[in-house]
């Protein structure tokens, strides 16, 4: 019996169905042969969509909305590879995630990718309408005759979650495994920057667009507004394994420049004693203006010091990034929607500046 029937008599979620003119068959796109990634901290195969684990964020991360947040799936995808003519998706959205500041296709969408890491290209954006739980859109029609074999990525919302993802293929496809990453991990820690805001659609948040061009599995930890350097998060991402590298981001969330220097290097320290050889980025906050507040100079310098005493005892592999930097230095005011968070230009010359630093780390895929 094929999978697809065995789905069809199990679920009725799952039977098959029409989008459009096509015939699909709908597969659960959090089971093999698709691979799930980004929520390595998620129990088991029937456990929610979550990026932390348990029933609540505490200990990780004890600001007010991060229960909220953890909820979100930034960073987790689903990779494939099928001879399909066509890719589909359909999900029970659990948060759509409206925002005034940020599309609805970045915060609540989906993205997919055809073609493996740094080979991929833009195939479809799935955009939900506004309180649309359950959504069903057909993302792809491969329009080339060809009839191959192809690797897939689908991206899920940044700000929203979802009770369920499935995959609608066309009747009779082959569904494989995807292909090996080339890299591992890459965990980032930080805030609503890091988690996504404000990217048009998830295959443009700088954190998505440097694993793709690494082909490296993302662990996106950003939280917005609520990232403030806990030791239990600190404790939580040592716990990580297969990690190539890690940023480490949360300068804009800690409340002042007091509690960024009683976390900081603690924090690093953490991550550090579990990984001695772990490629690490430290960045201070994106800045289009270098020094506002004025508090921005002194946090640097916080940030920066943790970087400069650590490679003054001997440590090599980690390095420091001037959150000033990122935006490049033309057009710097074209980079956000509010002064703060990305556009989708300023996300592409953050992915730039954070993979050139992680490169010179020994970052490569």
């Amino acid at each position: 019996m094929e999978d697809n029937e065995i789905l069809s008599r199990i679920d009725p979620r799952f039977a098959p169905a029409r989008v459009g003119d096509r015939e699909v068959v709908w597969h659960d796109a959090t089971r093999a042969p698709f691979a799930l990634e980004g929520l390595p901290f998620r129990a088991g195969p029937d456990a929610p969509l979550w990026r932390l684990p348990g029933t609540a964020a505490a200990p990780y991360v004890t600001a007010e909305g991060a229960e909220w947040l953890m909820h979100h799936t930034a960073g987790a995808c689903v990779r494939f590879r099928t001879d399909s003519p066509f890719v589909a998706v359909r999900a029970q959205l659990a948060d759509s995630a409206d925002m005034n500041h940020m599309p609805r296709a970045g915060s609540a969408g989906f993205d997919l990718y055809r073609g493996r890491g740094p080979e991929g290209r833009h195939a479809g954006t799935a955009q939900p309408n506004r309180d649309e739980a359950d959504f069903v859109r057909m993302l792809c029609v491969r329009n080339d005759g060809d009839a191959g074999m192809e690797s897939w990525q689908l991206d899920l919302p940044l700000y929203g979650g979802a009770a369920f993802v499935q995959v609608g293929l066309a009747p009779g496809a082959a569904v494989r495994p995807p292909a090996r990453r080339r890299l591992g991990r890459v965990c980032f820690y930080g805030s609503s920057i890091t988690q996504g805001g404000c990217a048009s659609r998830p295959g443009n948040a700088y954190t998505t667009m440097v694993c793709r061009a690494l082909d490296a599995e993302q662990v996106n930890l950003g939280f917005s507004g609520s990232a403030r350097g806990e030791p239990a998060m600190a404790e939580l991402i040592a716990t990580l394994d297969g990690l190539s590298a890690f940023v480490m981001d949360y300068d804009y969330n800690a409340p002042t420049p007091e509690h960024l220097a009683a976390t900081h290097e603690p924090f690093f320290r953490t991550v550090r004693a579990a990984h001695p050889d772990l490629p690490i980025l430290v960045l201070s906050a994106p800045s289009v203006w270098p020094d506002s507040p004025p508090s921005t100079a002194e946090r640097r310098r916080i940030v920066r010091a943790t970087v400069r005493r650590a490679r003054a005892a001997g440590d090599r592999r980690v390095a420091f990034l001037d959150g000033a930097r990122l935006f490049g230095r033309a057009n710097r005011d074209d980079c956000t929607v509010d002064r703060v968070h990305p556009n989708d230009l300023g996300f592409r010359r953050m992915a730039d500046a954070v993979l050139a630093a992680l490169r010179r780390l020994g970052v490569r895929a």
